[in-house]
């Protein structure tokens, strides 16, 4: 266990003023500021970025390999049911309770408490960055995408979400994909006209039965699903266009990009795709920090939930305080003792880690 117990004090206490300081996705500025203010009280330099704030080891050098510590510090808009005030950083018999507290907020902290203790050690064998982004929770433009070039190149990342501090080796990614049968509008009492809804049940019947061979020993299967449909004018004319969304979640095995191709090969409707820039990520059982996890006794899972993870072109692997079950939920809350633990975990890992 980690024994300093003044790092963890003032994360408990910088998580505290996180909660109560409102942070949804794109008005995270004043959080920004707070964590930047900690940082700068420490002697720590930083850049910003947006609302991201950057921070680099004391010992830098560019034969080193780089690794980075990031987490997020936006949040959703408070659920409905809560019974405590979502900004206010109420302590409880050993619990945190406030918005944002289990999803990211100890993760970030426990992640600031691992730098602080790290970054001006002289012989530590590599770069360590520490980066806290904004607009996670809707992978937004102005987060970490906005980042991840200017502090390349990285070699490894640790992302600090509500994993129970077990390492997520691999992440499902995300696809959302908007289709549309073509047919020819006519009299519905009449032999004529092309009837799209057919032409889109053909397809949706193909989406629905389509099993992709490659099955994830972590993920399972890559996952398709038709969640919306819309059709017709009025009850008397063939419909001409039948709009419909795919959501597509994919296994480590398939790239989003690929997957679009093979499924417009296949269907007849026009599709399209939102966006390819949320593809799964995986890291392999032999690399050096899993090895180092795996001889820790951490156990190791698939993540059904999108992070950070997803936009970064390099190695990353997920884990994090807390419980990914609290996240979004009324009454956030996260146990003291897991931040603290925390620490201790992301240190042993990193101590004389070598990539």
């Amino acid at each position: 266990m980690f024994t300093n117990k003044t790092i963890i004090e003032e994360s408990i206490q910088l998580l505290s003023q996180l909660i109560a300081t409102e942070s949804l996705s794109r008005k995270e500025d004043k959080t920004a500021d707070l964590i930047q203010y900690f940082f700068e009280k420490k002697g720590v330099k930083t850049e910003r970025i947006n609302n991201n704030i950057i921070a680099r080891s004391k010992k830098w050098t560019a034969e080193q390999p780089t690794i980075l510590l990031n987490s997020h510090h936006d949040t959703v808009k408070p659920a409905s049911g809560y019974t405590k005030d979502p900004f206010n950083p109420e302590i409880t018999n050993g619990i945190l309770y406030g918005l944002g507290s289990n999803d990211a907020g100890g993760s970030l902290v426990a992640l600031i408490a691992t730098f602080l203790h790290l970054h001006k050690q002289p012989n530590l064998g590599y770069n360590l960055i520490f980066v806290a982004s904004a607009e996670e929770e809707i992978s937004g433009p102005n987060g970490i995408a906005a980042v991840r070039d200017k502090i390349a190149p990285i070699d490894l990342g640790i992302i600090g979400e509500p994993t129970q501090m077990r390492m997520a080796i691999a992440e499902k990614g995300l696809m959302v994909i908007d289709g549309e049968a073509i047919g020819k509008s006519g009299h519905a009492a009449r032999e004529e006209g092309i009837n799209a809804i057919y032409i889109a049940l053909k397809d949706i019947d193909w989406i629905q039965n389509h099993e992709f061979e490659k099955v994830s020993e972590v993920l399972g299967k890559t996952k398709m699903t038709v969640s919306q449909i819309q059709a017709g004018t009025q009850h008397n004319v063939v419909p001409d266009s039948c709009k419909f969304v795919i959501d597509i979640r994919t296994n480590e095995e398939y790239e989003n990009e690929k997957v679009f191709n093979f499924l417009q090969k296949n269907i007849q409707s026009n599709l399209k795709a939102r966006s390819f820039r949320l593809n799964s990520s995986k890291i392999g059982l032999d690399h050096p920090i899993v090895r180092r996890g795996l001889a820790l006794g951490r156990p190791y899972y698939g993540s059904p939930t999108l992070s950070d993870q997803a936009l970064l072109p390099f190695t990353t692997i997920k884990i994090g305080c807390g419980k990914s079950e609290r996240s979004h939920t009324a009454d956030e809350f996260i146990y003291l003792k897991e931040i603290e633990e925390g620490v201790g975990i992301y240190l042993a890992l990193l101590d004389g880690l070598v990539l």
